[in-house]
């Protein structure tokens, strides 16, 4: 389980006094509890590992908009943070798809539903998050099914 891997990371980072990988390993760690705790009152409770991803697909998404924001502003140390908070968040998530695994699994998706236009778009995002949400950034897939649907 992806929790339990962070738990020994944040052990791992502990006993080689790595202060940057125990603030991050520990940030992730946190948004996690918070996640639990809004979890608390839902009436289904999602797969854990799914939901741990879900986590840091976020974390990631946010890295990534900070990184190119500080970078914009001129600020360049602060870049540099994002990308060490960065890189540690990625060794939890799982492989990514490559663009042609997404482009063809798009192409898959659009001969099964039938799907020829944009107004099929929401249809084939919802399978393709069904099927490879874990491992794609759906923001960059979103694209994808945009320029293959139109």
């Amino acid at each position: 389980m992806l929790r339990d891997d962070l738990k020994a990371a944040q052990i791992d980072a502990m006993k080689a006094k790595d202060k940057e990988r125990l603030a991050a390993v520990r940030l992730i760690l946190a948004k996690i509890k918070d996640r639990d705790i809004e979890l608390r009152t839902a009436e289904t409770q999602p797969d854990d590992d799914a939901m741990v991803i879900e986590v840091l697909q976020k974390m990631a998404k946010q890295r990534r908009e900070s990184i190119e924001m500080y970078r914009q502003g001129g600020r360049e140390e602060l870049a540099a943070a994002e990308e060490s908070e960065m890189k540690v968040i990625e060794e939890f998530l799982p492989q990514q798809m490559s663009e042609e695994d997404t482009k063809a699994a798009i192409e898959a998706i659009k001969a099964e539903t039938g799907a020829t236009g944009m107004k099929d778009m929401g249809k084939v995002m919802a399978e393709l998050k069904a099927r490879h949400g874990a491992q794609l950034d759906m923001s960059k897939a979103s694209g994808l099914v945009k320029a293959s649907l139109s």
